[in-house]
């Protein structure tokens, strides 16, 4: 049995249909409301919250496989709870900044949960990404409502992920040999600016949308509000404030595992373009 949390998120729904139409076998989704849970056919919905790990037992019973994102519930006692559930193997989504920016606190956070996975006695597999191209979100109210985006570090390129193509890889390590003990840094196909994806988005949407570079002072000021002044330091450092020769690589890793070339972060925005209108 393999067991996917957060079923129903970016990566984790993405994931879950990957694995049903490759026939992994017995396959059981995580999520916090069943009934809003539109899982393929065979696929067994349950009902669990990762920040209340006394709710995860059900799930986990006769779990092999779990499929595990860092840093959304405690998870030294998730990791805990999977190990005494008679869990064999974890694939966990970290981040690339644990390579790249090691000093950051969100980084060392990631950190800290690989080491805890590493050490709990089971099989393992760690997936690194860099920036999600669903980040892009972020701009979707201010696009529907002012029909511009204001933004810094407008001509940084990054190596832009698509969140499908960590499912593509994490049902591989899920489901195929060969991936146990392997650590897995995953980005897109190709460096993108903000300023660019702005431009992608406008030209999926078939209409102008404006872009303003702002500086870092006034973007803190936003961010902070809701992700707390040293997450958004942290984000602004890794999106142009503090970028490095490691994060701004362009790796062949999706493709080589998946047998598939990364996706575009244009096919991102083509397949959510009703999030900005």
């Amino acid at each position: 049995m393999i067991l996917v949390t957060g079923a129903t998120g970016n990566i984790g729904r993405a994931l879950v249909k990957e694995l049903a139409a490759s026939g992994a076998g017995p396959l059981r989704g995580l999520t916090r409301d069943t009934g809003r849970a539109a899982f393929p056919e065979g696929v067994e919905a349950v009902e669990g919250d990762l920040a209340r790990t006394a709710t995860l037992k059900p799930a986990l019973e006769g779990v092999r496989s779990l499929f595990l994102v860092s840093r959304v519930g405690p998870d030294a006692e998730i990791i805990d709870a999977a190990g005494q559930a008679g869990v064999e193997h974890v694939v966990l989504v970290s981040s690339i900044t644990v390579e790249t920016h090691p000093h950051l606190g969100p980084a060392g956070e990631n950190a800290a949960v690989e080491r805890l996975l590493r050490d709990s006695g089971m099989a393992w597999t760690i997936l690194r990404p860099t920036q999600f191209a669903s980040n892009a979100l972020w701009w979707a109210g201010e696009i529907r409502e002012h029909g511009t985006v204001r933004a810094p570090y407008a001509e940084v390129g990054l190596p832009t992920i698509h969140p499908a193509d960590i499912a593509a890889v994490a049902r591989f390590a899920l489901a195929e040999p060969g991936h146990r003990g392997r650590t897995y840094p995953l980005t897109g196909p190709e460096r993108i600016t903000a300023r660019q994806q702005v431009e992608t988005i406008a030209a999926v949407l078939g209409r102008e949308v404006p872009f303003t570079e702002i500086g870092r002072q006034e973007a803190h000021r936003g961010m902070a509000a809701f992700l707390g002044d040293e997450a958004a330091d942290a984000v602004l450092d890794v999106t142009g404030g503090d970028v490095n020769d490691e994060l701004i690589t362009v790796r062949d890793t999706v493709a080589r595992i998946t047998g598939s070339p990364a996706r575009t972060f244009r096919q991102w925005a083509s397949e959510n373009a009703a999030a900005f209108t």
